[in-house]
């Protein structure tokens, strides 16, 4: 058997009484989890749910999130998480999509309020016939009449449940992409794809019996999903909750919960060393504890990772992959006696093929830029009922991510852009990623995105938004009589536009693609 689910049922044998899961001042332990996981699982085969029916989930980051997920998987279903942030008409989408059965809906907050967006959604789902709200108090009672909680639905249940034994490439977790080019997604991602990549860690890092993961990203998204929970899971480590970042917040977990890892995105590195500032935190006890940083979904800026290293003490670690490969593909956080290199997110993992090409599938050049195409075990069984988008996706048998990287002569690997961002200014191509880089190490600066907008004589025009640092008094032209110091006549911006903050996507990542519809206006 390989069930997902047995990274929570092992370390409940091994150590039940070891804090799994702390949010705000609730601790549970591995064993406490692995029964309500069980509980969950109970109800789920009462209500007739079989193995590798869907079972979607929405819900931030809280206790509820691994109890539901590893229950799903206990009976052999497929877990389907959704993004909190989705519209009703999204939601509705994600649900016939998948062909969801059941749907578990957290009741949100009174800024987020997603039963009633979840319950209308689930009405329009033919297929789906049962819909179970958590209440944000456990206790609590539906908060609409009619609608069963999961509290009423594990109330009775056995703590005990014999896990359904699931074969390698059975699917045990649909996730959808975003949906950067049409409709998103489900990627299927196998117990395989998902038990191995938890387990990559034991390559990556030393685990310690102390280990606590402060997981701000999304768990709903796969970095948070794979990475802290799944991995944390399979070391026995505990996992803080924090349901939406916020730097004062992380930076007071960090502090309380003695946290030894962060992983987040470029976007959180940022906010937190400008929270440093405020002076409430003792860095020097963060300090002590923190072992662990590692930066994925975007590329991370070396002047950023350089800040937090001096503040922290403690390195960044980059990594590379995407929701189709588990994610986990290229780390720089590595055992084996290999140098560290700023800028690099490393080499492929254990069991990861990566290869770069141009647009005849051919390897190119050392230093020379192309697609970055991949294999292993970490690779999706495909998209869900999406055959011809499948195809696309293949390319002689590896997974084409549409980013751009190259090698270096060690092998190591960075990441140059995505194809689609890439701008061709006059016939040059020019990687927006590199301007980024340029333009955040300005004193002034602390986000950039740049983006490629039409322009008769050169087919594209370079236009940055940036946000300025607090107080900063920088004007339009000095940014770009720097820039044009900086790098090339042919990459700096032309047009800069300053804004008080930019669109970031739930995991933390700028929208680039809402910025691009301003110039469609």
């Amino acid at each position: 058997m390989l069930n997902l689910a047995t990274l929570l049922e092992s370390s409940a044998r091994e150590r039940p009484d070891h804090i799994a899961v702390i949010f705000n001042e609730t601790k549970l332990s591995y064993a406490t989890v692995n029964a309500a996981a069980n509980k969950v699982a109970n109800g789920l085969a009462a209500m007739g749910i079989n193995p590798g029916d869907k079972v979607a989930l929405s819900c931030l980051n809280l206790p509820y999130f691994p109890i539901i997920y590893y229950g799903i998987l206990k009976t052999g279903a497929v877990v389907v998480p959704l993004n909190v942030l989705l519209s009703q008409r999204e939601i509705t989408y994600h649900l016939i999509d998948s062909d969801a059965k059941a749907y578990f809906c957290f009741e949100g907050t009174q800024q987020l309020p997603m039963c009633g967006i979840g319950l209308e959604s689930f009405r329009k789902a033919d297929l789906c016939d049962q819909f179970i709200i958590m209440t944000a108090d456990p206790k609590a009672p539906a908060p609409i009449d009619g609608i069963r909680t999961l509290s009423d639905m594990i109330s009775n249940q056995p703590s005990t449940f014999p896990t359904v034994q699931t074969n390698p490439d059975d699917t045990a977790v649909i996730l959808y992409t975003s949906g950067t080019t049409g409709q998103p997604k489900g990627a299927e991602l196998s117990h395989l794809n998902m038990v191995l990549n938890a387990r990559l860690s034991d390559t990556m890092y030393v685990a310690h019996v102390d280990d606590v993961h402060l997981v701000s990203l999304p768990l709903f998204h796969s970095y948070a999903q794979t990475m802290q929970m799944n991995a944390g899971f399979y070391n026995c480590a505990a996992i803080t909750l924090l349901p939406r970042f916020d730097p004062d917040a992380a930076l007071s977990i960090m502090q309380r919960d003695n946290v030894t890892f962060f992983q987040g995105v470029p976007t959180m590195y940022v906010a937190l060393l400008d929270h440093l500032k405020t002076g409430k935190y003792d860095i020097e006890k963060i300090s002590k504890t923190l072992r662990y940083c590692l930066c994925g979904g975007s590329a991370m800026p070396v002047e950023i990772m350089k800040a937090f290293e001096e503040k922290f003490g403690v390195k960044i670690y980059e990594g590379y992959g995407l929701t189709e490969t588990s994610p986990a593909a290229v780390s720089s956080l590595r055992r084996i006696n290999r140098e560290y290199k700023h800028g690099s997110v490393g080499l492929p993992l254990w069991g990861v093929e990566v290869r770069i090409v141009d647009d005849e599938d051919k390897d190119v050049m050392q230093g020379e830029p192309g697609e970055i195409t991949i294999r292993g075990h970490n690779v999706m069984k495909g998209y869900y009922k999406k055959p011809s988008e499948q195809k696309d996706a293949f390319r002689n048998g590896w997974l084409r991510t549409g980013d751009i990287g190259r090698f270096d002569e060690e092998g190591y690997i960075y990441i140059i852009d995505r194809v689609k961002d890439m701008i061709i200014r006059g016939g040059f191509n020019v990687y927006p990623r590199e301007i980024e880089e340029v333009l955040i190490s300005h004193p002034d600066v602390t986000l950039a995105a740049v983006i490629g907008i039409p322009n008769e004589r050169y087919g594209e025009e370079i236009r940055a938004y940036i946000v300025k640092r607090k107080g900063a008094q920088t004007t339009e032209e000095e940014i770009k009589s720097w820039a044009k110091a900086n790098m090339a006549a042919y990459k700096y911006p032309r047009e800069v536009i300053f804004r008080d903050d930019l669109p970031i996507s739930a995991t933390g990542k700028i929208l680039k693609k809402e910025l691009r519809k301003e110039v469609k206006l």
